[in-house]
């Protein structure tokens, strides 16, 4: 449900076999609105350049063996403790349909919550009201 419409629940840890070699793609959805495959692959710490290439194997080999006719090819999600917009930009260029995004492992406190909300909520113009917005 947090995903959006159309996710369809397919697998966790869904074990790839690619020649002699297994691999495990963390969580699989299928959207029906789509028509695609979502692959996302969970790391526990900061990105490395490594992860996309990881998920990029997972993407194709989904769109060789997998796809069915009328599909759209796969999308793949990393999701990092942290990451690098230089080093995400270096090592996905070319890559298509690979997206990276941060997650916490523990909720923020509420002071966090609220100083983020401050750092980044527009500022209102002198004499607007909220209720002008």
């Amino acid at each position: 449900m947090e995903l959006g419409q159309g996710f369809c629940f397919e697998a966790r840890q869904k074990r790839i076999l690619i020649d002699h070699d297994y691999f495990k793609a963390d969580l699989i959805f299928y959207n029906r609105i789509l028509h695609c495959h979502f692959i996302v692959d969970l790391k526990i710490d900061r990105y490395r350049h490594e992860y996309a290439s990881q998920l990029n194997t997972y993407k194709n080999y989904y769109r060789h063996e997998v796809m069915q006719p009328g599909d759209n090819p796969p999308i793949g999600l990393l999701l990092c403790t942290d990451y690098s917009d230089t080093l995400v930009q270096y090592s996905t260029e070319g890559l298509s349909d690979i997206f990276v995004g941060k997650y916490m492992l523990h909720l923020p406190s509420t002071e966090t919550i609220r100083q983020y909300l401050i750092d980044h909520m527009p500022k209102q113009s002198e004499g607007e009201t909220e209720y002008n917005q």
